[in-house]
């Protein structure tokens, strides 16, 4: 059972050879377990698996693609790892039932909260999933050609403000926003995002809380390419930004390297410890 009282740290497995980059991606059953065991020793929260590359540009796979890709890594997870906490990325609710059937309970990450798939939502809720709705814009192919807003921030928020009530009327009953970092949005309002992310925290009206926030920066291109470095080279700065992303209200990093962000977790529960 996943604690949401705390910072978490979910990290990344891609199971496609699609992923901008390349250390986080496992297409072989070897690599997959190497990758696997070694999150989990370092203390990931959440292992997200993901067989379809969403990155800006990419041309999206067949579900059956999809599905022949994510099918071997959860075999795997059911039989050597079935404690584990794992979500699947994808923004199909055929693959959330064929994953369903084959391990059980898991967390929805879907890029498009829902938009690609009409059925997506009905599905979480029937199968009483944890779902994550992020906002972008258009599709992978398209999304950067649609940076345009009056106030990033606000837009994000108006989104969700629109989005929850109708998530919930289906019955879904955990939902966690992601802003979308680097969907649909340029370098500087990437930055606004994580200037203003305490502004996308939401009262969820259970007990005065707030809907968890995901933040998934981990050596993106606001950071490599402001930097004019590579993915590669981008881990320190990535540390950096997440500290400062937890300090403005996020609730779970997305990463690539949970080792650093469990550290980072560490030391922003230090500095956040206030007197009595």
């Amino acid at each position: 059972m996943i604690n949401y009282s705390e910072p978490l740290v979910m990290g990344i497995i891609n199971l496609s050879n699609d992923s901008f980059y390349s250390e986080s991606r496992c297409t072989t059953d070897e690599q997959f377990t190497s990758k696997f065991e070694q999150m989990l020793k370092e203390g990931a929260d959440i292992i997200d698996l993901g067989a379809c590359s969403t990155r800006p540009g990419q041309k999206s796979i067949s579900s059956d693609e999809e599905w022949e890709l994510l099918k071997p890594a959860l075999k795997r997870v059911l039989r050597d790892y079935p404690s584990s906490e794992i979500s699947i990325d994808t923004f199909r609710a055929e693959i959330v039932e064929r994953s369903y059937d084959f391990v059980g309970d898991f967390m929805v990450n879907d890029i498009s909260a829902g938009e690609d798939d009409k059925e997506m939502l009905e599905t979480v809720a029937r199968l009483e999933l944890p779902y994550i709705a992020m906002h972008k814009k258009g599709t992978p192919e398209t999304m950067q050609a649609l940076c345009q807003y009056k106030n990033v921030v606000e837009e994000i928020r108006e989104y969700f403000l629109d989005f929850l009530p109708k998530a919930e009327a289906t019955g879904i009953k955990k939902i966690i926003i992601d802003p979308g970092f680097g969907f649909a949005k340029n370098i500087d309002q990437n930055y606004e995002i994580l200037t203003g992310l305490n502004k996308l925290k939401i009262n969820s009206g259970t007990d005065g809380g707030f809907y968890s926030i995901l933040v998934g920066i981990s050596r993106k291109s606001m950071i490599y390419r402001f930097l004019d470095i590579s993915p590669e080279d981008a881990l320190a700065a990535t540390t950096a930004i997440h500290l400062q992303a937890l300090i403005n209200g996020a609730d779970i990093l997305r990463v690539h390297d949970v080792k650093e962000a469990k550290q980072i977790v560490k030391i922003f529960r230090k500095i956040s410890v206030k007197s009595v």
